[in-house]
């Protein structure tokens, strides 16, 4: 009796067949038939996409070969040690360099050079010395000076190549030869390397108390130019000392990380068993929460505003104050709390204006999670899938970064033989420093007078010359690998919920070992259709990192036009990212069910999508928001009992909390963390709400509710969302 009438609910609900069982169609395709030997995902299915399965493959061992041949050439300790021209490691035992630790630059300016965020390395001359400049001077203040007492000159040649002993060389020969540096600055020991020593005074950045100088060559400079090559050196290497006080921290609180992410993993997991059985509550209640809970935020942001208004110094502009490891730095500024103020304002604003308008979406959205629910306790195996892609993920990020490391860390000293006379055959020919002098180079009757003089970090190989474009083949390799792992969990997770969909008695009829089944169909048929998603992805995405380098770059030139185009490039990029990402989700779930090849499953995903435009309106992103306030309710409170914990504010175990440089490290890695492993167990949902959403529509053009082509969905849930076209 009750499947008649539900049967009789049904069929009121889906637009019925013309006579002759043909349907209709449209602008987006014709819809499914029914098809009485359909059980959801195809067993009977061929490789698709096999041209892309063979270059996918075929790029993974090239990757692994460039990887190979990165270890042979690069050396990381150029990215944590000084090295010399030469090569040489500073302060290195068992070499002339044993007692001169610290690297001195002959041309600093040079480092602003865009070539060391490639290299790793200064495009100038390189030195080991014993200790900084403390002067300013130029090599033709020395010669000047040199002429009333040598003091001047010794002082001098500290900072020459050893060997050089010939302060009278006219200037333009000494800068040609790279014999000594064309001036020294006031510097200090930072890292291994000698940095200008900066000084303000009044508000006004300065070196030696000037503000401009010129060079042996007469060329005007000024103090900010050695400000921006300096930041090119810092850049790389001034994260060295915090990174040490980081790894204490750690080293310290590693026991109370890990308790605080086993608490949230267990409460994400509580999360989840409270979803299987009070849904509805729960998402309730979660929203509620998180309204009071920035409601609170709101009313502390405007107490902590009120009582700064008045404080000496807290008007002072966050930009102003720059990066600080000191988190009460920002705390003591009147902008920091506008900006969490206006922040809070605009996601309490957000939510409040979704439930007004989108309530009746919202009790759709927990009808669908309440339906996902019922299927993950079928197959509690599937929320521990994220686990393996975050180890393939981790994989694929340590492979990418030590090759990456070891490529910027390949390039060796060039040197070239420069000689007086322009007859010289050998002149611009590259040479070895240590053997010149002995070689026929230096002793041709052309070539008198001929040195052999370090020119530039890289090398003259095929390998050295195309060194760039490694660099954005192991990016672009890295982001078609994570987003591969990414679609064989999608299309993985796709074909498992399907099963369950599918399967006219539940859970009698849901075939055993769902997941690994349709692990083992992704990968053996369907390799190549998810590394074609991947790679329209990750091409889409390298441009954007490209667009955004070169908005980095363009930050200092002063031109509307450039940097306008640029930002609406930016824009379009992004928008056709996130389209992509969207059409290729859907798509490996249709892999997933009928075993087509990408383009078909992403164009039949579409049209079923538009066919049924007004159910999909918005429920989607509706899904993704409540499941989103979850996750950042797990995290927040998470992390609120390790604030109070690391704050010593538990009087409990106040004296347990360790001493650290900066509490914010296992804090922030335990809301990070925990946050991280919520969205891992999130995702299965989300993915699981659209999935059985597609299966849905697909259900609803097969079968029209009569006891000949009976729904497969729940009562319920064809009560919410056969409804729901008549929402808007």
């Amino acid at each position: 009796m009750a499947s008649r009438r539900y049967a009789a609910r049904s069929s009121s609900a889906v637009q019925s067949e013309p006579e002759g069982g043909a349907a209709p169609r449209g602008p987006y395709g014709e819809p499914h038939k029914f098809d009485p030997s359909f059980r959801g995902p195809v067993r009977r299915r061929c490789c698709t996409d096999i041209l892309c399965c063979l270059i996918f493959i075929v790029v993974v061992f090239s990757y692994a070969a460039l990887g190979i041949v990165a270890v042979l050439h690069g050396d990381p300790r150029k990215v944590l040690y000084p090295t010399d021209s030469s090569g040489h490691f500073c302060g290195q035992k068992e070499t002339s360099n044993v007692r001169k630790p610290i690297l001195f630059y002959f041309n600093i300016l040079k480092c602003a050079n865009p070539a060391i965020l490639i290299n790793l390395q200064c495009p100038t001359t390189q030195m080991c010395v014993s200790k900084c400049p403390d002067r300013f001077a130029t090599y033709t203040e020395m010669q000047l000076q040199h002429k009333l007492g040598k003091s001047y000159w010794e002082y001098y040649r500290q900072f020459c190549k050893p060997g050089f002993n010939n302060p009278d060389k006219p200037v333009s020969q000494v800068l040609r030869d790279e014999d000594c540096p064309s001036m020294i600055v006031p510097s200090r020991p930072f890292l291994q390397r000698c940095l200008p020593d900066f000084i303000t005074q009044n508000g006004t950045v300065t070196v030696a108390n000037r503000t401009s100088f010129k060079d042996a060559l007469e060329m005007a400079r000024s103090v900010t130019e050695l400000q921006h090559a300096a930041k090119g050196i810092t850049g790389l290497v001034d994260t060295k000392e915090l990174s040490m006080k980081v790894m204490e921290d750690y080293a310290k609180s590693w026991p109370w990380i890990l308790l605080g992410l086993l608490l949230s993993l267990a409460v994400s997991l509580l999360f989840i068993l409270l979803l299987r059985f009070t849904a509805g509550l729960l998402l309730w209640t979660t929203i509620t929460t998180v309204i009071l809970l920035l409601a609170c935020g709101v009313w502390v942001c405007s107490v902590e505003l009120s009582q700064l208004r008045h404080r000496p110094g807290s008007n002072v502009a966050i930009i102003e104050v720059g990066l600080q490891t000191d988190l009460q730095v920002y705390l003591q500024l009147t902008q920091t709390w506008i900006v969490l103020l206006v922040s809070l304002v605009v996601a309490e604003a957000s939510i409040l204006l979704m439930l007004i308008f989108l309530r009746s979406r919202v009790q759709v959205a927990i009808a669908m999670l309440r339906e996902a629910s019922k299927a993950i306790g079928h197959m509690m195996s599937t929320l521990f899938y994220p686990v393996i892609t975050f180890l393939l993920l981790t994989v694929c990020f340590f492979y990418w970064a030590v090759t990456a490391v070891h490529l910027a860390s390949s390039g060796q000293a060039v040197y070239k033989v420069m000689s007086p006379e322009a007859s010289c055959l050998h002149a611009n020919s590259t040479c070895n420093p240590e053997t010149f002098n002995m070689s026929n180079m230096s002793q041709s009757a052309l070539c008198l007078g001929s040195q052999c003089l370090f020119a530039f970090y890289g090398g003259e190989t095929a390998f050295h010359r195309y060194l760039f474009l490694l660099q954005l083949s192991n990016l672009l390799v890295f982001l078609w690998l994570v987003n591969f792992n990414l679609a064989l969990e999608q299309c993985t997770l796709a074909g498992t919920f399907a099963s369950y969909y599918w399967a006219r008695r539940k859970p009698q009829d849901i075939p055993p070992c769902p997941l690994l089944s349709s692990f083992s169909r992704a990968i053996r048929y369907h390799t190549g259709s998810l590394a074609f998603g991947a790679l329209i992805l990750s091409v889409a995405q390298l441009v954007r990192i490209l667009l955004e380098y070169l908005e980095q770059k363009l930050r200092g030139v002063d031109n509307s036009l450039s940097r306008f185009m640029l930002h609406c490039l930016q824009c379009c990029f992004w928008c056709l990212e996130k389209v992509i990402r969207y059409m290729n989700h859907n798509a490996y779930i249709m892999v997933a069910i009928y075993g087509k090849n990408f383009c078909t499953s992403a164009r039949e995903a579409f049209f079923l999508l538009m066919r049924n435009v007004v159910r999909v309106a918005v429920l989607d992103r509706v899904t993704d928001f409540l499941l989103f306030m979850g996750k950042v309710l797990i995290a927040g409170g998470v992390g609120a009992v390790a604030y109070l914990f690391l704050t010593r504010q538990i009087p409990v175990i106040q004296e347990e909390a360790p001493k650290l440089h900066y509490y914010w490290v296992p804090l922030l890695t335990v809301v990070v963390g925990a946050y991280l492993i919520a969205h891992g167990f999130f995702s299965v949902y989300a993915m699981c709400v659209d999935t059985l959403f597609l299966c849905f529509c697909d259900d609803l053009e097969r079968h029209d509710g009569s006891s000949e082509k009976p729904f497969l969905m729940s009562p319920e849930l064809h009560r919410i969302l056969g409804k729901s076209s008549q929402l808007h």
